[in-house]
């Protein structure tokens, strides 16, 4: 009987982490939409701004868990909208590098200027934040180990 408790627990967090999930994500879509960019397009924006060289299309797969021709159809995308620039490398020719143009950084802006994520969270004290910090880094990391040990994926690293 245990052990159904115990399972029934741990399909009740997952059905609220998924619920969760699309309803915050589609609120962010919504904020996000009035600038021109969807969700996946600001975490490229932030991904290509964070990176301490110049990021590559395959970096970028690696972080958004993705396989690299959805990352390139979305970076072309992106690169028609205006909002990122595709560069080959100079000293590797067979690279590609990543750059915000100033509609990226502007929609960047904006983007880190709306309040859904802070608004999302305000519900929660200082330390439910922590605590759920906390719990979605074990989460993540536990996902990773668990893809890795269903089949190699090249795609499934720990980001920072």
């Amino acid at each position: 009987m245990k052990d159904v408790v115990q399972r029934n627990n741990n399909e009740r967090v997952w059905m609220h982490l998924s619920r969760t999930y699309t309803v915050l994500e589609r609120a962010r879509e919504m904020e996000l939409a009035p600038l021109g960019i969807s969700s996946i397009q600001f975490e490229v924006l932030h991904f290509v701004k964070a990176a301490k060289t110049p990021a590559t299309p395959a970096q970028l797969a690696r972080w958004l868990h993705r396989q690299p021709h959805t990352v390139s159809g979305l970076l072309g995308r992106m690169e028609a909208q205006g909002l990122l620039r595709r560069t080959k490398d100079l000293e590797r020719r067979n690279q590609v590098r990543l750059t915000l143009t100033r509609k990226g950084e502007l929609a960047l802006k904006r983007g880190w200027d709306a309040i859904m994520a802070t608004d999302a969270t305000s519900c929660l004290s200082k330390k439910e934040v922590d605590v759920l910090n906390e719990s979605s880094d074990k989460l993540y990391t536990k996902g990773i180990q668990l893809i890795r040990e269903m089949q190699p994926y090249p795609y499934a690293t720990v980001r920072d």
